[in-house]
Protein backbone atom coordinates (compact mmCIF):
# COMPACT_ATOMS: atom_id res chain seq x y z
CA UNK A 1 0.00 0.00 0.00
CA UNK A 2 1.50 3.45 -0.94
CA UNK A 3 1.88 6.39 2.18
CA UNK A 4 -0.78 8.84 2.48
CA UNK A 5 1.34 11.51 2.69
CA UNK A 6 0.94 14.62 0.79
CA UNK A 7 3.84 16.95 -1.37
CA UNK A 8 3.21 19.96 -1.83
CA UNK A 9 4.91 22.20 -5.33
CA UNK A 10 7.91 23.60 -3.25
CA UNK A 11 9.31 20.10 -1.80
CA UNK A 12 8.18 18.70 -4.94
CA UNK A 13 10.59 21.22 -7.02
CA UNK A 14 13.75 20.36 -4.13
CA UNK A 15 12.98 16.33 -5.33
CA UNK A 16 13.36 17.53 -9.23
CA UNK A 17 16.59 19.33 -8.58
CA UNK A 18 18.04 17.08 -6.46
CA UNK A 19 17.16 14.03 -8.64
CA UNK A 20 18.48 16.20 -11.71
CA UNK A 21 22.08 14.25 -11.57
CA UNK A 22 20.43 11.01 -11.39
CA UNK A 23 18.68 11.48 -15.48
CA UNK A 24 18.48 8.15 -16.66
CA UNK A 25 16.29 7.28 -20.14
CA UNK A 26 13.34 5.02 -18.31
CA UNK A 27 12.24 7.99 -16.73
CA UNK A 28 10.73 8.69 -20.30
CA UNK A 29 9.37 5.36 -21.08
CA UNK A 30 5.71 5.23 -21.03
CA UNK A 31 3.65 1.76 -19.52
CA UNK A 32 1.02 2.77 -22.19
CA UNK A 33 0.57 6.34 -23.99
CA UNK A 34 -0.64 6.06 -28.01
CA UNK A 35 1.81 7.40 -30.78
CA UNK A 36 4.50 9.26 -28.63
CA UNK A 37 6.98 9.68 -31.60
CA UNK A 38 7.40 13.18 -33.03
CA UNK A 39 8.07 12.85 -36.56
CA UNK A 40 10.76 15.13 -38.51
CA UNK A 41 13.26 15.30 -35.24
CA UNK A 42 16.81 14.02 -34.92
CA UNK A 43 17.79 13.16 -30.59
CA UNK A 44 20.29 14.87 -29.35
CA UNK A 45 23.61 13.68 -29.04
CA UNK A 46 24.51 11.96 -25.47
CA UNK A 47 27.24 14.63 -25.18
CA UNK A 48 24.70 17.54 -26.28
CA UNK A 49 23.51 19.69 -23.42
CA UNK A 50 19.58 22.08 -23.61
CA UNK A 51 20.04 25.11 -23.81
CA UNK A 52 17.47 26.38 -20.97
CA UNK A 53 16.03 29.72 -20.67
CA UNK A 54 12.79 31.13 -18.33
CA UNK A 55 10.01 33.48 -19.02
CA UNK A 56 8.38 34.68 -15.92
CA UNK A 57 10.83 34.20 -13.69
CA UNK A 58 9.28 35.45 -10.34
CA UNK A 59 7.52 33.06 -7.19
CA UNK A 60 7.34 30.14 -9.33
CA UNK A 61 8.76 30.35 -12.41
CA UNK A 62 12.83 30.62 -10.72
CA UNK A 63 11.78 27.56 -9.06
CA UNK A 64 10.62 25.35 -12.08
CA UNK A 65 13.55 27.51 -13.91
CA UNK A 66 16.57 26.27 -11.57
CA UNK A 67 15.00 22.67 -11.29
CA UNK A 68 15.95 22.61 -14.99
CA UNK A 69 19.25 24.22 -15.16
CA UNK A 70 20.34 22.09 -12.17
CA UNK A 71 20.22 19.26 -14.78
CA UNK A 72 24.05 17.91 -16.05
CA UNK A 73 22.15 17.64 -19.13
CA UNK A 74 21.27 21.27 -19.26
CA UNK A 75 23.27 24.88 -19.45
CA UNK A 76 20.85 27.77 -18.25
CA UNK A 77 21.25 30.72 -20.96
CA UNK A 78 19.02 33.13 -20.65
CA UNK A 79 16.12 34.50 -18.73
CA UNK A 80 13.34 37.05 -18.99
CA UNK A 81 10.05 39.15 -16.79
CA UNK A 82 8.65 42.18 -17.27
CA UNK A 83 10.29 43.36 -14.41
CA UNK A 84 13.94 43.83 -15.14
CA UNK A 85 15.14 43.37 -11.95
CA UNK A 86 13.96 40.09 -11.07
CA UNK A 87 15.05 38.70 -14.42
CA UNK A 88 18.64 40.79 -13.42
CA UNK A 89 18.54 38.76 -9.98
CA UNK A 90 17.81 35.22 -11.55
CA UNK A 91 20.35 35.72 -14.33
CA UNK A 92 22.83 36.95 -11.91
CA UNK A 93 22.58 33.44 -10.00
CA UNK A 94 23.71 31.76 -13.06
CA UNK A 95 25.66 34.18 -14.61
CA UNK A 96 23.19 34.68 -17.67
CA UNK A 97 21.56 37.39 -19.77
CA UNK A 98 18.86 39.03 -18.58
CA UNK A 99 15.86 40.63 -20.76
CA UNK A 100 12.36 42.21 -20.38
CA UNK A 101 11.14 41.08 -23.43
CA UNK A 102 10.99 37.82 -23.98
CA UNK A 103 11.05 37.84 -27.50
CA UNK A 104 14.37 39.14 -27.86
CA UNK A 105 15.36 35.81 -25.50
CA UNK A 106 13.77 34.07 -28.28
CA UNK A 107 15.71 35.10 -31.03
CA UNK A 108 19.05 33.27 -29.71
CA UNK A 109 20.16 30.11 -31.37
CA UNK A 110 21.59 28.58 -28.38
CA UNK A 111 18.19 28.72 -26.53
CA UNK A 112 16.90 24.85 -27.12
CA UNK A 113 14.18 24.77 -24.63
CA UNK A 114 12.08 27.69 -21.99
CA UNK A 115 10.33 26.87 -18.75
CA UNK A 116 7.66 29.57 -18.38
CA UNK A 117 5.57 30.69 -15.34
CA UNK A 118 3.59 33.80 -16.42
CA UNK A 119 0.26 34.59 -15.33
CA UNK A 120 -2.38 32.83 -16.89
CA UNK A 121 -3.01 35.98 -19.52
CA UNK A 122 0.07 35.58 -20.87
CA UNK A 123 0.78 31.96 -21.43
CA UNK A 124 -1.19 31.01 -24.41
CA UNK A 125 0.92 33.59 -26.90
CA UNK A 126 4.45 33.15 -24.96
CA UNK A 127 4.01 29.00 -25.44
CA UNK A 128 2.63 29.84 -29.23
CA UNK A 129 5.75 32.01 -30.09
CA UNK A 130 8.18 29.57 -28.59
CA UNK A 131 6.94 27.06 -30.49
CA UNK A 132 6.99 28.79 -33.67
CA UNK A 133 10.53 29.79 -32.53
CA UNK A 134 11.47 26.33 -32.21
CA UNK A 135 11.80 25.60 -28.47
CA UNK A 136 10.70 23.05 -26.54
CA UNK A 137 8.27 24.49 -23.55
CA UNK A 138 7.20 23.71 -20.09
CA UNK A 139 4.49 25.61 -19.24
CA UNK A 140 3.18 25.99 -16.01
CA UNK A 141 -0.27 25.13 -15.27
CA UNK A 142 -2.97 26.05 -16.39
CA UNK A 143 -1.84 26.01 -19.63
CA UNK A 144 -4.54 28.20 -20.57
CA UNK A 145 -7.25 31.06 -19.92
CA UNK A 146 -9.36 30.38 -22.74
CA UNK A 147 -10.31 27.17 -24.63
CA UNK A 148 -9.66 28.55 -28.05
CA UNK A 149 -5.88 29.20 -26.52
CA UNK A 150 -5.51 25.39 -26.26
CA UNK A 151 -6.12 24.27 -29.43
CA UNK A 152 -3.91 27.11 -30.91
CA UNK A 153 -1.46 25.89 -28.60
CA UNK A 154 -1.63 21.72 -29.53
CA UNK A 155 -1.54 22.75 -33.07
CA UNK A 156 1.48 24.94 -33.07
CA UNK A 157 3.82 22.59 -31.11
CA UNK A 158 2.71 19.63 -33.09
CA UNK A 159 3.31 21.98 -36.35
CA UNK A 160 6.94 22.64 -35.09
CA UNK A 161 7.07 19.33 -33.65
CA UNK A 162 8.21 20.71 -29.81
CA UNK A 163 8.14 19.06 -27.18
CA UNK A 164 5.88 20.75 -24.29
CA UNK A 165 5.04 19.56 -20.74
CA UNK A 166 2.04 20.94 -18.64
CA UNK A 167 3.29 21.85 -15.48
CA UNK A 168 0.03 19.17 -13.66
CA UNK A 169 2.88 17.61 -11.59
CA UNK A 170 0.80 14.90 -9.88
CA UNK A 171 0.48 13.30 -13.17
CA UNK A 172 4.70 12.31 -12.31
CA UNK A 173 3.74 11.08 -8.84
CA UNK A 174 3.58 7.23 -8.42
CA UNK A 175 1.19 7.13 -5.68
CA UNK A 176 -1.68 9.18 -7.98
CA UNK A 177 -0.74 6.91 -10.95
CA UNK A 178 -1.08 3.87 -9.02
CA UNK A 179 -4.73 5.57 -7.79
CA UNK A 180 -5.69 6.21 -11.19
CA UNK A 181 -4.57 2.75 -12.45
CA UNK A 182 -6.75 1.50 -10.08
CA UNK A 183 -9.92 3.28 -11.32
CA UNK A 184 -9.22 2.29 -14.99
CA UNK A 185 -9.01 -1.15 -14.41
CA UNK A 186 -12.77 -1.36 -12.56
CA UNK A 187 -11.65 -2.26 -9.06
CA UNK A 188 -14.62 -0.37 -8.03
CA UNK A 189 -16.79 -1.29 -10.75
CA UNK A 190 -18.20 0.73 -12.77
CA UNK A 191 -17.85 4.32 -11.73
CA UNK A 192 -21.13 6.19 -11.11
CA UNK A 193 -20.11 9.23 -9.76
CA UNK A 194 -17.26 11.54 -8.93
CA UNK A 195 -16.78 14.28 -6.47
CA UNK A 196 -14.53 16.87 -6.86
CA UNK A 197 -13.04 19.77 -4.81
CA UNK A 198 -15.79 22.88 -4.86
CA UNK A 199 -12.93 25.33 -6.87
CA UNK A 200 -14.22 28.61 -7.06
CA UNK A 201 -14.60 30.96 -10.14
CA UNK A 202 -12.33 34.65 -10.28
CA UNK A 203 -13.95 37.71 -9.28
CA UNK A 204 -13.22 41.65 -10.20
CA UNK A 205 -10.54 43.57 -9.50
CA UNK A 206 -11.24 47.52 -8.38
CA UNK A 207 -8.24 47.79 -6.31
CA UNK A 208 -6.65 51.49 -5.98
CA UNK A 209 -3.61 52.61 -8.40
CA UNK A 210 -0.60 52.71 -6.67
CA UNK A 211 3.28 53.60 -7.77
CA UNK A 212 4.74 51.11 -10.23
CA UNK A 213 7.99 49.93 -8.83
CA UNK A 214 11.05 51.18 -10.70
CA UNK A 215 12.19 48.52 -13.35
CA UNK A 216 8.67 46.88 -13.72
CA UNK A 217 6.55 47.56 -17.38
CA UNK A 218 3.42 47.22 -16.17
CA UNK A 219 2.10 48.13 -19.44
CA UNK A 220 3.77 44.81 -21.10
CA UNK A 221 2.28 42.88 -17.70
CA UNK A 222 -0.95 43.53 -18.80
CA UNK A 223 -0.29 42.81 -22.31
CA UNK A 224 -3.23 41.32 -24.11
CA UNK A 225 -5.69 42.71 -21.28
CA UNK A 226 -6.37 46.27 -21.53
CA UNK A 227 -4.12 48.37 -19.01
CA UNK A 228 -5.40 48.20 -15.13
CA UNK A 229 -4.14 50.68 -12.83
CA UNK A 230 -0.99 48.97 -10.68
CA UNK A 231 -1.54 47.51 -7.55
CA UNK A 232 0.71 45.12 -5.72
CA UNK A 233 -1.94 43.08 -4.24
CA UNK A 234 -3.18 42.39 -8.10
CA UNK A 235 0.60 41.60 -9.56
CA UNK A 236 1.39 39.05 -7.07
CA UNK A 237 0.05 36.12 -7.96
CA UNK A 238 -1.49 35.00 -4.12
CA UNK A 239 -1.30 38.11 -2.08
CA UNK A 240 -4.89 40.01 -1.00
CA UNK A 241 -5.50 38.13 -2.93
CA UNK A 242 -3.03 38.40 -5.82
CA UNK A 243 -3.98 38.03 -10.14
CA UNK A 244 -4.96 34.25 -9.54
CA UNK A 245 -8.32 35.31 -8.11
CA UNK A 246 -9.17 37.90 -10.77
CA UNK A 247 -10.68 37.85 -13.95
CA UNK A 248 -9.32 38.58 -16.61
CA UNK A 249 -6.28 37.54 -15.66
CA UNK A 250 -7.13 34.37 -14.30
CA UNK A 251 -9.77 31.74 -14.00
CA UNK A 252 -9.63 32.07 -10.14
CA UNK A 253 -8.91 28.49 -8.31
CA UNK A 254 -11.02 26.72 -11.05
CA UNK A 255 -8.12 26.83 -12.73
CA UNK A 256 -5.66 27.51 -10.40
CA UNK A 257 -6.16 23.83 -8.57
CA UNK A 258 -8.51 22.72 -10.33
CA UNK A 259 -6.49 22.46 -13.27
CA UNK A 260 -4.62 19.77 -10.53
CA UNK A 261 -7.56 18.05 -9.50
CA UNK A 262 -9.82 17.79 -12.71
CA UNK A 263 -6.98 16.86 -14.37
CA UNK A 264 -6.71 13.53 -12.13
CA UNK A 265 -10.42 12.75 -12.85
CA UNK A 266 -9.43 13.01 -16.50
CA UNK A 267 -6.49 10.68 -16.36
CA UNK A 268 -9.05 8.25 -14.40
CA UNK A 269 -11.48 8.17 -16.67
CA UNK A 270 -9.46 7.90 -20.10
CA UNK A 271 -10.61 11.48 -21.03
CA UNK A 272 -7.19 12.82 -21.48
CA UNK A 273 -8.21 13.46 -25.84
CA UNK A 274 -11.62 13.78 -24.72
CA UNK A 275 -13.88 15.07 -21.92
CA UNK A 276 -17.75 15.75 -20.35
CA UNK A 277 -20.03 16.14 -22.39
CA UNK A 278 -22.85 18.76 -19.98
CA UNK A 279 -21.95 20.95 -17.60
CA UNK A 280 -25.04 22.50 -15.57
CA UNK A 281 -25.64 25.00 -12.40
CA UNK A 282 -27.51 24.15 -9.53
CA UNK A 283 -28.41 27.14 -6.81
CA UNK A 284 -28.00 30.90 -6.50
CA UNK A 285 -27.02 32.60 -9.47
CA UNK A 286 -23.19 33.56 -9.47
CA UNK A 287 -22.54 36.58 -8.41
CA UNK A 288 -18.99 38.09 -8.11
CA UNK A 289 -17.59 40.68 -5.54
CA UNK A 290 -15.55 43.82 -6.91
CA UNK A 291 -12.48 43.74 -4.26
CA UNK A 292 -11.57 47.71 -3.71
CA UNK A 293 -9.54 47.32 -0.66
CA UNK A 294 -6.69 44.92 -0.25
CA UNK A 295 -8.37 41.77 1.98
CA UNK A 296 -7.69 37.87 1.71
CA UNK A 297 -9.36 35.83 -0.66
CA UNK A 298 -11.80 33.81 1.61
CA UNK A 299 -14.83 36.05 1.01
CA UNK A 300 -13.85 36.14 -2.71
CA UNK A 301 -13.71 32.34 -2.68
CA UNK A 302 -17.03 31.64 -0.53
CA UNK A 303 -18.74 34.26 -2.91
CA UNK A 304 -17.74 32.48 -6.36
CA UNK A 305 -18.23 28.94 -5.16
CA UNK A 306 -21.64 29.38 -5.99
CA UNK A 307 -23.46 27.86 -7.35
CA UNK A 308 -22.52 24.26 -7.35
CA UNK A 309 -21.33 22.54 -10.98
CA UNK A 310 -21.98 19.48 -12.18
CA UNK A 311 -20.27 17.81 -15.19
CA UNK A 312 -21.57 14.65 -17.38
CA UNK A 313 -19.01 12.33 -18.82
CA UNK A 314 -19.75 9.97 -21.41
CA UNK A 315 -21.18 6.46 -20.00
CA UNK A 316 -23.55 8.51 -17.51
CA UNK A 317 -21.07 9.35 -14.88
CA UNK A 318 -21.70 12.73 -13.25
CA UNK A 319 -18.87 14.50 -11.50
CA UNK A 320 -20.26 17.55 -9.00
CA UNK A 321 -18.11 20.25 -7.54
CA UNK A 322 -17.93 19.70 -3.80
CA UNK A 323 -16.61 18.22 -0.76
CA UNK A 324 -14.14 16.40 -2.81
CA UNK A 325 -10.27 16.82 -2.06
CA UNK A 326 -8.12 19.69 -3.70
CA UNK A 327 -5.61 17.51 -5.59
CA UNK A 328 -7.79 14.58 -7.12
CA UNK A 329 -11.29 13.27 -6.27
CA UNK A 330 -13.56 10.73 -4.94
CA UNK A 331 -14.64 7.59 -7.15
CA UNK A 332 -17.63 6.37 -6.52
CA UNK A 333 -18.17 2.74 -7.92
CA UNK A 334 -20.78 -0.05 -7.53
CA UNK A 335 -17.63 -1.99 -5.50
CA UNK A 336 -16.68 1.16 -3.34
CA UNK A 337 -15.08 4.21 -3.46
CA UNK A 338 -11.54 5.19 -4.22
CA UNK A 339 -9.96 8.55 -3.46
CA UNK A 340 -6.74 10.75 -5.14
CA UNK A 341 -5.56 13.62 -3.80
CA UNK A 342 -1.80 14.67 -4.00
CA UNK A 343 0.45 12.14 -3.59
CA UNK A 344 -2.27 10.11 -1.23
CA UNK A 345 -5.02 7.28 -2.20
CA UNK A 346 -7.90 6.23 -0.14
CA UNK A 347 -10.13 3.15 -0.52
CA UNK A 348 -13.27 2.10 0.75
CA UNK A 349 -12.94 -0.89 1.15
CA UNK A 350 -9.51 -0.83 2.58
CA UNK A 351 -7.74 -3.76 0.56
CA UNK A 352 -8.87 -2.32 -2.91
CA UNK A 353 -5.99 0.33 -2.40
CA UNK A 354 -3.93 -2.67 -1.04
CA UNK A 355 -3.95 -4.96 -4.42
CA UNK A 356 -1.29 -4.25 -7.02
CA UNK A 357 -1.66 -3.48 -10.48
CA UNK A 358 -1.18 -6.87 -12.28
CA UNK A 359 0.97 -6.89 -15.52
CA UNK A 360 -1.95 -7.70 -17.89
CA UNK A 361 -3.80 -4.75 -16.35
CA UNK A 362 -3.97 -0.80 -18.17
CA UNK A 363 -0.56 0.66 -16.75
CA UNK A 364 -0.22 4.46 -16.85
CA UNK A 365 2.48 6.70 -18.36
CA UNK A 366 5.30 6.14 -16.23
CA UNK A 367 7.00 9.45 -14.88
CA UNK A 368 8.68 9.93 -11.63
CA UNK A 369 9.83 13.31 -12.01
CA UNK A 370 8.43 15.52 -14.02
CA UNK A 371 10.77 17.94 -14.88
CA UNK A 372 13.17 15.40 -15.59
CA UNK A 373 10.89 13.48 -17.62
CA UNK A 374 10.11 16.85 -20.11
CA UNK A 375 14.11 17.13 -20.22
CA UNK A 376 14.46 13.50 -21.68
CA UNK A 377 11.59 13.68 -23.87
CA UNK A 378 13.28 17.01 -25.54
CA UNK A 379 16.11 15.06 -25.61
CA UNK A 380 14.38 11.60 -26.88
CA UNK A 381 12.04 13.67 -29.45
CA UNK A 382 8.89 12.02 -27.48
CA UNK A 383 5.22 13.19 -25.70
CA UNK A 384 5.52 13.74 -21.87
CA UNK A 385 3.47 12.31 -19.92
CA UNK A 386 1.36 15.77 -19.54
CA UNK A 387 1.42 16.12 -23.17
CA UNK A 388 -0.04 19.41 -24.84
CA UNK A 389 -3.28 17.99 -25.56
CA UNK A 390 -3.42 16.46 -21.92
CA UNK A 391 -2.64 20.09 -20.90
CA UNK A 392 -5.37 21.96 -22.86
CA UNK A 393 -7.93 18.83 -22.19
CA UNK A 394 -7.86 19.26 -18.19
CA UNK A 395 -7.98 23.18 -19.11
CA UNK A 396 -11.02 23.09 -20.38
CA UNK A 397 -13.24 20.82 -17.64
CA UNK A 398 -11.57 24.27 -15.76
CA UNK A 399 -12.99 26.63 -18.63
CA UNK A 400 -16.33 24.90 -18.97
CA UNK A 401 -16.80 25.04 -15.00
CA UNK A 402 -16.39 28.93 -15.08
CA UNK A 403 -18.76 28.98 -18.22
CA UNK A 404 -21.40 27.35 -16.67
CA UNK A 405 -21.35 29.64 -13.50
CA UNK A 406 -21.17 32.67 -15.62
CA UNK A 407 -24.75 31.67 -17.52
CA UNK A 408 -25.94 30.15 -14.87
CA UNK A 409 -27.85 27.28 -17.73
CA UNK A 410 -27.69 23.64 -18.35
CA UNK A 411 -24.90 23.03 -21.55
CA UNK A 412 -23.91 20.51 -23.82
CA UNK A 413 -20.36 20.49 -24.94
CA UNK A 414 -19.14 18.71 -28.39
CA UNK A 415 -15.20 17.71 -27.31
CA UNK A 416 -14.52 16.60 -30.67
CA UNK A 417 -15.54 19.85 -32.07
CA UNK A 418 -14.40 22.06 -28.87
CA UNK A 419 -18.31 23.78 -29.19
CA UNK A 420 -21.02 23.84 -27.08
CA UNK A 421 -24.29 22.82 -29.43
CA UNK A 422 -26.49 24.70 -30.81
CA UNK A 423 -25.99 27.55 -28.14
CA UNK A 424 -23.82 31.00 -29.50
CA UNK A 425 -24.04 32.95 -26.29
CA UNK A 426 -22.08 30.10 -24.90
CA UNK A 427 -19.89 29.63 -27.76
CA UNK A 428 -18.99 33.22 -27.29
CA UNK A 429 -16.92 32.50 -23.73
CA UNK A 430 -14.25 30.24 -25.63
CA UNK A 431 -12.53 32.95 -26.95
CA UNK A 432 -11.61 36.59 -24.76
CA UNK A 433 -10.65 39.72 -26.42
CA UNK A 434 -7.28 40.96 -26.46
CA UNK A 435 -5.86 44.53 -27.23
CA UNK A 436 -3.38 45.44 -29.75
CA UNK A 437 -0.50 44.73 -30.58
CA UNK A 438 -0.89 40.97 -28.66
CA UNK A 439 -3.59 38.93 -30.57
CA UNK A 440 -3.48 35.10 -30.83
CA UNK A 441 -2.54 34.51 -34.77
CA UNK A 442 -5.45 32.83 -36.66
CA UNK A 443 -3.26 30.42 -37.89
CA UNK A 444 -0.15 29.07 -36.27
Amino acid sequence: MFPTHTTNRRNFLKQAVTAAGAFAVPYCVPYYVPSVVLAGEERLGANDRIGIAGIGVGRQGSGVFGSAAASKYCRAVAVADVNINTARQVAARYKIEAYQDYRKLLERKDVDAVVTATPDHWRALVCIHCAQAGKDIYAEKPLTLTIREGRLIVEAVRKYNRVLQTGSQQRSNPINRYGCELVRNGRIGKIIRVIAHNYPSPWECGLPAQVVPDGLDWDLWCGPVEPVAFNQDLYLPRAKPGWISFRPFSGGEMTGWGSHGLDQVQWALGMDESGPIEVWTEGDKFNPPTYTEPESKSRGDAICSKPKVFFKYPGDIVMELGNGPAGGATFIGEKGTISIDRAKVVSQPEEIAKEPIKDDEIRLYRSDNHMLNWLECVRLRTRPVADVEIGHRSATVCHLGNIARWLGRKLRWDPTKEQFIDDPEANAFLDRPRRKPYQLPEKV
